[in-house]
């Protein structure tokens, strides 16, 4: 028995030196070699077992992702890339899928597409972490789109709503208002339990500041996460912007909170693909975009959707923004985008030249399913002023001919004039759906017929002041809001200016 113990206890002497001897780390099965690097991509001799989407260590410190997988070589796009990044630097696979940290320890901070810290801050401290790329929610788990979210916009939110858990398209030319559309629902979204996520992808120094700029000036950034890729960022680091952005606020839907994610914009992220699929000799296609672009965008936009109550019923709206050149929008990128999508918000040159701003067209923009989470009451009275409003554009068409009109339709022009007058609107200056609904009264009461064209705007600034220090809400009875926005009216309008 003495033997038997003596002979147990060294067995466990052994093992317990030996546990004090190891090592956790990365062991290190086979190693690549670096052939060739520049613009952003690397190709790599060996590593038989690395996989797509693998992630590298370069012996230098720089990281790489495995896109390519040829017959003698390996594509990889680089993340992190050293000045000491040549060729015939030692290439390791870590064999772990490429993951950003989430919680709420990012909200309010500047990040990259990998989760570093950009604001000069600690990098944040996040418990857990989601790959980028995953598989968009099971159908059986989606539920129908019924809340809506408000952007703040008088034409979004009357003529084109959006619901939560719904993606729409903001297209239009560069410089026509595209990211202050986006800006502003971003604003609006403050204590309304939305959490944010803005991505910039290949936007200019400049951009990216002015953008944190307003939204730190309003209050937004402390329910805003901003990723980031900037023009001078690795190409692989502009494409994989998005994905980092949508599994960040992926994490909040599965939580069970709505979210909304902005993405300006998807044609920068367009060209970056284009670039790194050009360099990695893929066959281009259609304006030498690679043939699996479609199916990048619909795989990063079907992940935004509204689940259903037993899957916590989080929700996650999208709002992609595309470029488009001359108001060309059968252009390839715009029309994937557009069968995508739930609908889109177009703006146009011409009414921006014009000075209708915001320079929505609204004979070209749709929401196919935000109808049915808007409220009744702003259903009801925006149905028959976009009636009364597609009615004038096409009556004013008749009058640059120098058409002779009857009296009744003058009296349809006119009030049109005063419609196009209410829904112009400031950047920066979301306005309550409340506030909609006032205006909206008021529009359909007349009140706004005889009031000149320069009092306009004074009318309409007193008018929501008014709404939003009554505290009067959508569900309270119409005869009492009909009769305070009367009276408002009746004195924000002095008579000497109605006559």
């Amino acid at each position: 028995m003495a033997v038997e113990q003596s002979a147990a206890e060294s067995l466990l002497d052994r093992r317990a030196a030996w546990l004090q001897s190891y090592r956790f780390g990365l062991r290190v099965d086979e190693q690549g070699t670096v052939v060739s690097v520049g613009d952003g991509i690397a190709w790599i001799d060996g590593l038989p077992s690395a996989g797509m989407d693998d992630v590298l260590n370069f012996e230098d410190g720089s990281r790489g992702l495995v896109v390519v997988l040829a017959k003698n070589l390996i594509g990889a796009i680089l993340l992190q890339a050293t000045d000491a990044l040549t060729a015939g630097t030692s290439v390791y696979v870590t064999v772990r899928r490429l993951t950003i940290p989430t919680g709420d320890a990012l909200l309010g901070r500047i990040i990259d597409p990998l989760g570093n810290p950009l604001d000069g801050l600690d990098r944040p401290d996040c418990r857990m972490s989601r790959p980028l790329d995953s598989l968009s929610p099971a159908i059986a788990t989606r539920d129908i789109v019924k809340k809506p979210l408000y952007s703040g916009n008088k034409v979004v939110d009357t003529l084109i709503p959006i619901g939560k858990g719904q993606r729409q398209l903001i297209v239009g030319d560069n410089g026509l208002g595209k990211s202050s559309l986006a800006i502003d629902t971003v604003i609006n979204q403050r204590e309304k339990d939305v959490i944010c996520m803005y991505v910039l992808i290949g936007q200019k120094r400049t951009t990216v500041v002015n953008t944190i700029d307003a939204l730190r000036q309003y209050g937004a950034l402390d329910h805003t996460v901003v990723v980031v890729a900037e023009a001078t960022a690795l190409p692989g680091l502009t494409f994989l912007a998005p994905f980092a952005g949508c599994a960040v606020a992926e994490a909040w839907m599965a939580q069970g909170k709505d979210t909304l994610i902005v993405y300006d914009d998807l044609t920068t992220h367009a060209q970056a693909y284009r670039e790194l699929s050009l360099l990695l000799r893929r066959p281009p296609g259609r304006e030498a975009y690679p043939g699996d672009i479609f199916y990048l965008h619909a795989r990063l936009l079907e992940r935004s959707t509204c689940l259903g109550p037993a899957d916590g019923g989080g929700s996650m709206t999208a709002l992609p923004l595309v470029e488009t050149k001359e108001g060309e929008i059968a252009s390839y990128i715009p029309t994937n985008l557009i069968s995508i999508t739930d609908g889109q918000i177009y703006l146009d040159r011409r009414l921006f030249a014009a000075g209708i701003l915001p320079a929505i067209d609204v004979t070209k923009s749709v929401s196919r399913v935000g109808g049915k989470s808007q409220h009744r009451r702003i259903k009801e009275k925006a149905g028959r002023m976009k009636f009364d409003y597609l009615q004038f554009l096409e009556l004013e068409a008749f009058t640059r001919f120098g058409s002779r009109l009857e009296a009744s339709m003058e009296t349809k022009i006119s009030r049109g004039r005063v419609l196009r007058e209410l829904l112009k609107q400031d950047r920066l200056s979301p306005l309550s759906i409340e506030c909609d609904l006032g205006w909206l009264i008021a529009y359909d009461l007349g009140l706004f017929d005889r009031v000149p064209k320069g009092a306009l705007t004074g009318v309409m600034v007193g008018l929501a002041a008014k709404v939003v220090a009554s505290g009067l809400a959508l569900d309270d009875d119409e005869e009492r809001w009909r009769q305070s926005v009367t009276a408002w009216c009746e004195e924000l309008v002095p008579h000497e200016q109605t006559a």
